[in-house]
């Protein structure tokens, strides 16, 4: 039986026609069409992705809902020459994406705040198969070694043992039929490939140097999970959230050298590896798949 783990309500389609903005000079704001209107006829998304590997690029079709402008303060002074104008507001934000090959139809979660949301609802639901039952927990929790720990993890907890755990949270949007450069996939063809065999991999995104790590935060989260872990009897968890069905593997990508060995010297040391599948269907829905699917390394 199906497990819905979170809804989105009153989500419309849409196509990004210019990320940034013309109104608003930020990476993480788009101009987004809705239906058939004129091009010119637009509304302003949040792409809190920014574009999310082409997800949420110049063409991708989304799945967006309105967001409510924010109160204004009453009791805040006005200044004389902006009283009676209106700051440009970002009326939508963008959830989903959707993708459309083999005569099929794909949505993907790459909204960054799902991963923890759709992890949080399944822990309470008991269906992550490593952590059931658990005695509490609670969110965002700053662990501070001197010398050797400094971040905060995203959850952290007892288990139903009465052994702390400490969990991260990572969101994999991203999965083609081979990990590989994006130099090197155009000069492969998959036409003989079954859809759902790719590979969802972590991370990826713009870094100035090919040799630069992609995320400097989350390599810190990994390895200092691995230092806790040597340190303690806590449990240790990376739970990488991937929001596609369209996958048959998972692992850490080829393209980042440096944390494709953090995460096997990591797992190597015991930090257990979560790798959690959700489906989304156009309705908003979000389906709890499993939570163990095949790691590559």
């Amino acid at each position: 039986m199906s497990t819905k783990l979170l809804q989105l309500d009153n989500l419309i389609e849409g196509v990004v026609m210019k990320r940034p903005s013309k109104v608003i000079k930020t990476p993480y704001v788009a101009d987004i069409k809705i239906g058939n209107s004129e091009e010119e006829d637009f509304v302003l998304g949040h792409t809190a992705s920014l574009g999310c590997c082409g997800l949420a690029d110049v063409g991708a079709h989304v799945l967006m809902s309105q967001v409510p402008k924010a109160k204004t303060n009453t009791k805040a002074k006005k200044t004389p020459e902006i009283v009676g104008e209106e700051k440009p507001h970002c009326a939508y934000r963008v959830y989903l994406s959707i993708i459309r090959e083999k005569d099929t139809e794909i949505i993907v979660g790459i909204y960054p705040k799902l991963a923890e949301e759709l992890t949080l609802a399944a822990l309470k639901n008991n269906h992550l198969s490593t952590l059931q039952n658990i005695k509490s927990f609670k969110r965002e929790t700053k662990i501070y070694v001197p010398g050797l720990v400094d971040s905060r993890f995203d959850l952290s907890g007892i288990d139903a043992n009465g052994i702390p755990f400490i969990m991260e949270i990572k969101n994999v949007p991203l999965a083609d039929y081979e990990d590989v450069c994006a130099k090197d996939r155009k000069k492969m063809c998959f036409d003989g490939r079954a859809l759902d065999s790719k590979v969802a991999y972590f991370p990826d995104g713009y870094r100035k140097k090919s040799t630069d790590t992609v995320s400097p935060r989350a390599l810190k989260h990994i390895n200092e999970l691995a230092l806790i872990k040597s340190m303690s009897k806590t449990r240790c968890i990376m739970c990488y959230v991937i929001q596609r069905t369209d996958v048959n593997r998972f692992q850490p990508s080829i393209i980042d050298p440096e944390y494709r060995a953090a995460f096997i010297k990591a797992r190597e040391a015991g930090v257990e590896m979560i790798t959690m599948v959700v489906e989304w269907q156009r309705d908003g829905a979000a389906i709890f798949v499993k939570d163990d699917l095949e790691i590559s390394v």
